[in-house]
């Protein structure tokens, strides 16, 4: 049965999902919101052997192991047969630098190692097209197979013996062989050594990376693993940061909850933004705040949307495939987001929040301009207008509309940061006209969204349901942590919506009936508020936990099921890995003490 405990591999521009087994299952070709060439994820157990996936089989198959090399984004899978052969599979997509430019090619890596015995194994290289609905016509070349029909023709160099691979006929493994799926061009040198040679130079460039990371001393390993991951989920030739690399892994098993997340949410993207900052990864910031200001100058003035493609050739519309049965069978599978035709009004809070970065951190390489600063007052002037206006939400309800305490929450952070940033530039009048602006946003929220009866800021103006989002009030700077009316919220919204050791968004029916499935970055959310409110220990067993719900290669999704801690959501997520770091630093013993 399919699970996510799959290993993610990737460059910035094609990622690729690894099974247990050493199968990939998931790769869009040529960019992460693309039609997937490998796309076995999203079948049921009795449709694995249709095209669209990429698999080094064992035969007599007993045990395997998996394993990041240290710091790095190269998968090691060792897969062991019952008479005790084993074979070891590397796989990378390529990623360094290369005549001053980032060398980041739709390319897949692998290489298969004998490590003992005589065992026999199978390749069976079956990329897809069209969804998974036709597989892709090959044609022989000299040492080469050419696979044409999807998004982008692909070709397979090898020294492995191609009527092998093309008949899918097992063989002995008695020699190292080397496989590279990437563009139809000719590889000049050797299998062996054009391997090899990208090999050394993607280790070396992630392990540069890792280094480069001011990490907190506690749970180093879980906090470099999330960055790297939130790194592999960045569309680096944009700047796009996408919210997931997967479409229509359910939330919870046949919940009809399938949405695709291959595509760059802004409010997603702050959280994620802050994350990095907070490690000193700038590069990734800066190329994420070139995106978001690309898009507050395209719009020229109209409100923007939830989210956004990573590319100009991205298709956000949304469709169901009926070529997929689904995760484990259980489909919808959609392409596309109808979230994109929302009106969602935190959009303006999330793109000021992230921009401020441009007007204060001064290990950019540039620094915001007042032609940018007046931009961004565009969005301020939405976000004055909106504040008090309903919307489907950040959690992007279909079927209803309110004035959502988090949404307007964020417009008086718009209003409040665009204060600051004036103030920065020496423009008082206008530093002056936002922090009018933020007050008189912030006095509306404290009368309409705050219930006296349950001592806490509820999830709309007037309603009694509690909404976990309101846990980051503290993190906006819209309550302090001592603030007795916060400190009493996050009281509130834990006995509401705590189930165990995890928080749901909500716990009121939605347009799909009751939730059922913890979502993570709540419970990260709501980590980070115990630790603010003085409640340490507590915080700390919860992060334990979390951590401890991880794939074996560290990784998480979107969801939880709180009984089993199965994972269920897109994969990997990146509100989920920005939530293990942003945890970990807050919550970790300084390196003085603890050295």
């Amino acid at each position: 049965m399919s699970n996510l405990n799959l290993g993610l591999i990737g460059n910035c521009q094609v990622a690729g999902l690894v099974d247990s087994r050493a199968r990939i299952v998931w790769a869009c070709l040529p960019q992460f919101d693309s039609d997937p060439a490998f796309c076995n994820l999203l079948r049921s157990d009795d449709e694995q052997a249709k095209p669209g996936f990429f698999e080094i089989e064992l035969l007599d198959f007993a045990s395997s192991e998996q394993r990041y090399l240290t710091n790095t984004a190269i998968l090691s899978t060792t897969l062991t047969d019952t008479d005790g052969g084993a074979v070891r599979i590397t796989d990378f997509a390529p990623r360094f630098s290369y005549v001053g430019r980032s060398y980041t090619p739709v390319m897949f890596m692998r290489r298969i190692e004998l490590a003992s015995g005589r065992p026999r194994i199978r390749i069976r290289l079956r990329p897809a097209r069209n969804y998974g609905a036709e597989s892709c016509d090959f044609t022989r070349g000299s040492n080469h197979i050419r696979y044409e029909g999807g998004d982008v023709t692909m070709r397979l160099t090898t020294d492995a013996s191609l009527t092998h691979i093309i008949d899918e006929a097992a063989f002995v493994l008695d020699r190292d062989l080397h496989l590279v799926l990437g563009p139809d061009e000719t590889i000049r040198e050797s299998c062996d050594d054009e391997f090899h040679r990208n090999y050394r130079a993607t280790l070396n460039y992630w392990q540069t990376f890792s280094r480069s990371l001011a990490i907190p001393f506690e749970w180093q390993e879980a906090v470099i693993r999330a960055a790297i991951t939130l790194k592999l989920c960045t569309f680096e030739d944009t700047g796009a940061v996408v919210a997931a690399l997967t479409t229509s892994v359910p939330e919870a098993a046949d919940s009809g909850r399938n949405w695709d997340y291959r595509y760059c949410w802004l409010r997603d993207s702050y959280f994620v933004v802050q994350a990095l900052n907070r490690l000193g990864a700038t590069q990734t910031m800066q190329s994420y705040l070139s995106y978001i200001m690309n898009i507050v100058a395209d719009a020229a003035g109209e409100p923007l949307k939830p989210l956004y493609g990573i590319s100009n050739s991205s298709q956000t519309d949304e469709l169901i495939v009926e070529s997929l049965s689904g995760y484990r069978g259980m489909g919808p599978v959609r392409r596309g987001n109808q979230a994109y035709e929302q009106v969602q009004h935190d959009v303006y809070g999330a793109v000021v929040l992230s921009a401020t970065q441009f007007f204060f951190d001064q290990r950019l390489i540039r620094s915001g301009t007042v032609a940018e600063f007046e931009r961004l007052e565009v969005l301020g002037e939405h976000a004055r207008r909106y504040y008090s206006e309903p919307d489907a939400g950040l959690w992007e309800y279909r079927g209803r509309k309110r004035v959502h305490t988090f949404s307007s929450m964020m417009c008086w952070a718009a209003c409040d940061r665009l204060s600051k940033i004036a103030a920065s530039l020496g423009k008082a009048d206008r530093a002056g006209y936002w922090r009018k602006a933020a007050d008189e946003i912030r006095a509306v929220i404290h009368d309409k969204a705050w219930d006296a009866e349950q001592g806490a800021y509820t999830e709309s103006f007037g309603r009694p349901e509690m909404d976990a989002s309101l846990l980051t009030m503290h993190v906006m700077g819209f309550a302090a942590a001592d603030d007795p009316r916060f400190i009493s919220t996050v009281e509130c919204i834990g006995k509401h919506l705590r189930r165990g050791d995890h928080m749901f968004r909500y716990d009121a029916p939605d347009d799909f009936g009751s939730p059922e499935n913890a979502f993570n970055i709540c419970t990260f959310w709501y980590i980070d508020a115990l630790a603010s409110i003085g409640r340490v220990g507590e915080a700390r067993e919860l992060l334990e936990n979390m951590l401890s719900l991880r794939n074996p290669l560290g990784l998480l999704s979107e969801d939880i099921e709180p009984g089993s801690g199965t994972l269920w959501g897109n994969f990997p997520q990146t509100y989920s890995m920005a939530g293990i770091i942003n945890a970990a630093v807050r919550l970790s013993r300084p390196w003085e003490s603890a050295l």
